[in-house]
């Protein structure tokens, strides 16, 4: 396994705070806390929704994205997710990180100081070169759209 240094910035507003960690020797993705006052927490209604701060700046280097995915354990315990999800940190972006969050649940959900609200994945990009072409190669998928490739399984299936 690689490793990759990425410099980061606490806001005034996440001092005493951890800073971004990795749950377990297996995780991909450092957690990510809510920086809201200890006194106001940020509550969230049912399909309701904000963007919470961090308060963390990262310098990721070029090459690289943070891609802010949801906590499992607050989707699966609690129906709250990021609604972006994947959120792009691009590597020229020096502003604070903010995760926009969605109330999935039927009751209010309340986002308080230090909650693990997200996570940040540190991933290699790709630029891509683009060529406008008058015709594309074929597959045998063709124009097949959303669930097109599980079809036949299931018809097989039953």
């Amino acid at each position: 396994m690689s490793t990759l240094s990425v410099p980061f910035q606490r806001l005034p507003h996440a001092r005493g705070l951890p800073a971004p960690a990795y749950a377990s020797e297996g995780a991909a993705g450092l957690d990510l806390a809510a920086a809201v006052p200890e006194d106001h927490p940020v509550q969230l209604a049912p399909g309701g929704w904000a963007a919470i701060p961090t308060g963390l700046v990262f310098a990721i280097p070029p090459g690289f994205e943070g891609q802010v995915r949801p906590r499992s354990g607050l989707a699966l315990g609690k129906a709250v997710t990021v609604l972006n999800a994947p959120g792009t940190v691009d590597s020229d972006y020096r502003g604070e990180v903010r995760v926009l969050l969605i109330n999935h649940g039927p009751e209010p959900f309340s986002v308080t100081r230090g909650l693990r609200i997200a996570q940040i994945v540190i991933a290699p990009i790709a630029r891509a070169t683009l060529a406008e072409v008058k015709e594309l190669p074929a597959t045998a998928r063709a124009e097949g759209g959303f669930g097109s490739t599980g079809l036949e399984s299931r018809a097989a299936n039953g």
